[in-house]
């Protein structure tokens, strides 16, 4: 299980999974530690008509420390929750709200990327995509053109596609410079 402790006695393995070396991360740890509680509170007295006192019902299973590494692995590779399940000891929908609650803190502290939730239009000015993109270099896109099903049987297994059961040519297409 991955933790704090097990990490840092490995400065390269930290580095790696979490891009900040040991000491960075102690000293970003030690400003998120200390805007904790405010951060806890304010989260816990969002609702009006709590049936509980606030610290009531389920607490976490990781501490802090571990939670802060969770994100910073997470972001750093960018691996799916159940293979976050499976190196921190902890359910998917557990990974999921563990990052969630506090993702919002770790972002005050450290410039973290941030996810493009409000982006639901097509995009169609450079000025709209460099805003939402700063520094594109190009787009790609890719679409699949129906072909008759091979006679030779390689053939028939390059060219099917699982996805729409029929068989296939795979066009890529890259774009490095928007015109109007």
């Amino acid at each position: 299980m991955l933790s704090y402790e097990r990490l840092s006695r490995k400065p390269r393995l930290f580095k790696s999974f979490t891009g900040l070396s040991v000491q960075q991360f102690d000293d970003i740890y030690k400003e998120i530690e200390s805007k904790y509680p405010k951060h806890e509170m304010k989260r816990l007295s969002y609702k009006r008509n709590r049936e509980r006192d606030i610290g009531a019902g389920r607490h976490f299973k990781l501490d802090i420390k571990d939670r802060v590494i969770l994100v910073l692995v997470y972001y750093r590779l960018y691996i799916t929750y159940t293979l976050m399940e499976f190196l921190f000891g902890l359910d998917q929908s557990n990974v999921c709200r563990d990052i969630e609650k506090i993702e919002g803190l770790i972002r005050s502290c450290l410039p973290i990327p941030q996810k493009l939730y409000k982006v639901t239009r097509r995009l169609k000015t450079k000025e709209e995509v460099e805003q939402y993109f700063p520094g594109f270099m190009a787009f790609t896109d890719c679409s699949e053109q129906p072909i008759p099903r091979p006679k030779n049987r390689l053939r028939r297994r390059l060219y099917y596609s699982g996805k729409r059961k029929k068989h296939t040519v795979k066009n890529l297409y890259t774009v490095d410079l928007l015109r109007n």
